[in-house]
């Protein structure tokens, strides 16, 4: 796996949040970025940050949800930049309300995008690292609820128990041809990004993410890592991997928890009607920023850990090391 400095990598959903501030780090740190979202706007205040600070980009106006769009994407980054070295499926929408509120329309669009958009660029990458030499990476950004859902996102959850089920198949396919493509699933915990602005709700009010919420610099230092390292799949934020823990150890727990937590930590004080403006089935307008306002935690102990391995094996060391003191001086 090349370094950064020497890869080509294309971001989906970069006009905001996790994609725009993952794709500015690329750049920063010398990748060539090509950069897709349907926010035009937003987009193109992307490419000028980028081009700002002296990196190169290319911004490519797309709906991940239509494979021809994709493909657009996939051929101008190899007219510009000759290769594709990872390629980043991040785009996403949602929508808060019960099944019964939610229409069929409505469902579909979210499958479309959150799991048909990562299902085309994995397609479209497949396509040009095959053709070439050292093949390549695919990163998709799924969530903590790909492996335990929540009440009020349905769509949302089984788009990302989707996005993980199809990178597992896809994971093992490859090895099974002896395709030299890795696939890393990213899973966020909460993250404090303008997504929950940008999402159509049902409930009457405006939503919020689940507490706790972690700054967006953690998941693009993830996926930046996994360009960079072979690596199967990355929780970002202890709260991701703790709720993957509990599904596996007690579902039914975390059943009657959310029966009762589930609904108040998604749901803001202040009213927000079904009418108000989303980014469900259009891209947002206006320039569009990386963090949603929700003060989000810089530092994620589990996640330093998960991304520096000797470090990770050195802590659990003492740990063990410690138990062993604790057990013989409880004997003595």
């Amino acid at each position: 796996m090349q370094p950064l400095a020497e890869q080509v990598i294309v971001i989906t959903g970069a006009s905001s949040g996790i994609g725009r501030l993952t794709a500015v780090e690329a750049a920063q740190r010398g990748a060539r970025v090509a950069i897709a979202a349907r926010g035009a706007d937003a987009l193109e205040a992307t490419r000028r940050d980028i081009e700002a600070q002296g990196g190169q980009v290319l911004a490519v106006p797309t709906d991940v949800a239509d494979f021809a769009q994709v493909e657009e994407l996939g051929r101008r980054t190899i007219e510009r930049f000759g290769r594709i070295d990872t390629w980043v499926n991040n785009a996403a929408v949602t929508i808060y309300g019960e099944v019964t509120q939610v229409t069929p329309e409505e469902f579909r669009q979210v499958i479309d995008v959150d799991l048909m958009g990562q299902v085309h660029g994995a397609m479209v990458a497949l396509t040009h690292m095959r053709r070439q030499e050292g093949g390549g990476t695919i990163v998709n950004v799924s969530s903590g609820l790909g492996d335990r859902a929540v009440p009020l996102q349905a769509a949302y959850c089984a788009a990302k128990h989707g996005v993980n089920g199809f990178s597992e198949a896809l994971r093992v396919e490859l090895e099974h041809a002896g395709v030299p493509v890795g696939v890393t699933v990213i899973k966020p915990a909460s993250i404090d990004t303008p997504f929950f602005h940008h999402a159509r709700t049902k409930m009457g009010v405006a939503p919020k993410p689940v507490p706790p919420v972690y700054d967006p610099t953690l998941v693009a230092e993830a996926i930046l890592h996994a360009a960079t390292h072979p690596v199967r799949g990355l929780p970002v934020g202890g709260a991701s991997a703790s709720m993957s823990l509990m599904e596996k150890l007690s579902p039914r727990l975390l059943d009657w928890q959310l029966r009762f937590a589930g609904y108040p930590t998604q749901q803001e004080d202040r009213p927000k009607t079904a009418a108000a403006p989303d980014n469900l089935f259009v891209g947002s307008t206006g320039p569009g920023s990386v963090r949603g306002g929700y003060d989000g935690r810089r530092v994620s102990l589990y996640t330093w850990l998960r991304l520096r391995p000797l470090m990770r094996q050195a802590a659990l060391a003492a740990v063990a090391v410690a138990g062993i003191v604790t057990a013989r001086t409880r004997r003595s």
